[in-house]
């Protein structure tokens, strides 16, 4: 009797067994949703310049750097960054006055050329993040120029990057006029020559690059010299006492010096050098 009770009570349903604990609770319902959903993080937000970078579109590629360039290439690199502007026309270079003398200029003298002007600029930091306004630019009176400095805290430290980035802007954006007729290299230009130059004498010391600070003295005198002969390197490695693989390995290996020469080459109608 007792077998069959219990062969009975396993055939009952389950819910039978189950029903004092009454209904289960109803799904949530959600809203339904459309097809793609959109994250706010992907919406498209403008492109702005970071740190003021500096831009040169030479139809090559874009260069972002403080007077200098950070390219993929193994090249010479600074930090920081800042940005150009000659009077709208960032490809044109400046051929009045003397560019040489801006780069003699003290820093106090050519400050008295240029015309400052600060602003607020968002940037990393948190809540540490620059709320004043010390981001400076500097407009470079006689040639238009303008570069700026926006990465530090300090107002200070910005006017003083910046102009930094100004005398380095001069250096490649000024053209000074060669004779070529009675032409003589400057010590500035000889002293970025690889040694085996022919014309480079014992006394211009050893071969100095792009951080030390009469480099960008000796690229104005080269800028000028290829802008003379209409952007031939070979006839500027003539002049130089090099072959034209030596001279364009040279100006290779700085991306600033490549950009400004290639610019200068494409306003002549002539291939860039890679």
């Amino acid at each position: 009797m007792k077998i069959a009770m219990a062969i009975r009570s396993l055939r009952k349903p389950l819910l039978h067994r189950t029903a004092h604990l009454g209904n289960p609770p109803p799904l949530p319902s959600f809203p339904k949703l459309s097809k793609f959903a959109v994250s706010v993080a992907a919406r498209p937000r403008p492109i702005v310049a970071s740190s003021a970078a500096l831009e040169w579109r030479t139809g090559e590629r874009t260069c972002r750097r403080g007077g200098f360039c950070s390219g993929s290439s193994g090249h010479s690199k600074a930090p920081g960054s800042c940005f150009y502007s000659n009077g709208g026309a960032a490809s044109s270079s400046y051929s009045g006055g003397s560019g040489s003398s801006y780069l003699e200029l003290t820093d106090e003298e050519l400050m008295r050329q240029c015309e400052m002007s600060t602003f607020k600029s968002s940037g990393p930091g948190g809540q540490h993040r620059n709320k004043r306004e010390s981001a400076v630019r500097l407009k470079h009176i006689p040639t238009g120029i303008i570069a700026q400095a926006v990465e530090d805290r300090s107002q200070h430290k910005n006017r003083a990057s910046a102009l930094l980035r100004l005398r380095t802007l001069l250096a490649l954006k000024v053209r000074n006029a060669v004779d070529l007729e009675a032409y003589s290299p400057p010590k500035e230009l000889l002293q970025i020559l690889p040694l085996k130059s022919t014309v480079r004498g014992s006394d211009c010391g050893p071969q100095i690059g792009p951080n030390n600070p009469k480099f960008m003295l000796g690229v104005q005198a080269l800028l000028d010299l290829l802008s003379a002969l209409e952007g031939s390197v070979s006839e500027v490695a003539k002049l130089l006492g090099l072959s034209t693989g030596a001279l364009s390995r040279l100006i290779l290996s700085d991306d600033s010096l490549r950009l400004a020469v290639n610019e200068l080459r494409a306003s002549k109608g002539m291939k860039p050098l890679k």
